[in-house]
């Protein structure tokens, strides 16, 4: 099925898949590899059951929350139609993005669970723009974050404002400014907008409206089930490699260096990225440092990038938009959030 956003023949556009098919099935061949090395020459080692331990409980905390992201994903792919997103969600309507930046008040969804639900989206034909403030937003501005930061912080609302305002102004500025610089063509892979095999083309036309509830509810079921396996192996990957980054550099390395304030930040802006750790949870991690010479602004950046960028969620991505996009959009996060932090 050819899809609108592109005009490049079919034969391109296969040509194109089956590239980027062989290169995913090399990345995932040396991953094993590495993986089952790791098992042959250094399962007597302390750092391995270290590694073993970080790497399964980071796959055991995404995977409930991503299952839960691929099944909204798929309600959304069966019954909400293409007009109903469009007109939720104008293309050249710039208040698109603000009310996507907050949509996590009625959707609450971490990171994890967040990126399928984008991939569906934009899919179903929301704007570039819109996509990423939610992408962004989502696992920040909302409830169940807003209820653990306040825990965390023992009801200290002030944290829980400053964490919700920070991170949906820099959602809604980053979705313009991506909006601005790329297309939804340049941005998006080309395998988001394209059913993988003609099989599963005349599945979804056949079945576009189904009569019967309980068809509409096995579709949206199978479509769930192909986004859970299409983006839980980048997920593995990444959490392999966040496993190995935090069992060889111990978080003590860290906490030894904060020696100002703007050099505090950027430490735990890199740990933020380094831990991976569920929007949820991390609130927790953070309060931990307040009885340190830790600043605020360096805890609120920790909170803030961790939901946004770290290196799980860089992997996910790669099922969804391009290399360039990617890089362009992990520059402004960092750069907007240190921003905002020094000058808070």
């Amino acid at each position: 099925m050819n899809s609108p956003f592109f005009d490049n023949p079919v034969v391109d556009h296969d040509h194109s898949q089956q590239k980027s098919g062989k290169k995913a099935l090399m990345a995932q061949a040396v991953f094993v590899l590495l993986a089952v090395s790791l098992v042959l020459f250094f399962r007597n080692r302390s750092q391995f059951h270290t590694l073993g331990i970080i790497f399964v409980s980071i796959v055991l905390e995404a995977f409930p929350f991503m299952l839960l992201g691929t099944l909204i994903g798929g309600f959304i792919e069966v019954f909400v139609s293409q007009e109903t997103i469009i007109r939720l969600f104008p293309e050249r309507r710039w208040r698109s993005v603000f009310i996507a930046a907050a949509l996590g008040v009625i959707f609450p969804v971490c990171e994890c669970a967040i990126v399928p639900v984008i991939r569906r989206l934009l899919k179903k034909g929301v704007p570039l723009n819109a996509a990423i403030a939610f992408l962004l937003g989502g696992p920040i501005v909302n409830p169940l974050v807003a209820a653990s930061t306040a825990v965390a912080y023992f009801a200290d609302w002030s944290i829980v404002i400053h964490r919700m305002v920070i991170g949906y102004c820099i959602a809604a500025a980053v979705g313009l400014l991506m909006g601005f610089i790329f297309s939804k063509s340049k941005a998006v892979r080309k395998e988001v907008f394209s059913d993988q095999s003609p099989m599963e083309c005349a599945t979804l036309c056949d079945h576009r409206k189904p009569a019967i509830l309980g068809e509409k509810i096995t579709l949206a079921v199978n479509h769930a089930a192909k986004d859970f396996f299409d983006i839980g192996r980048f997920l593995v990957v990444g959490a392999f490699f966040a496993a190995v980054l935090q069992t060889l550099v111990p978080r003590q390395v860290f906490a030894t260096a904060m020696d100002t304030t703007v050099l505090s930040i950027l430490i735990m802006m890199v740990m933020a990225i380094v831990l991976n750790l569920c929007s949820e949870a991390d609130a927790f991690v953070a309060a931990s440092f307040r009885s340190t010479s830790v600043p605020l602004s360096a805890q609120l950046a920790f909170m803030v990038l961790g939901p946004m960028l770290d290196i799980k969620l860089i992997f996910m991505y790669l099922n969804v938009f391009r290399k360039r996009a990617i890089m362009t959009l992990a520059v402004l996060v960092f750069s907007m959030v240190f921003l905002s932090m020094v000058l808070l």
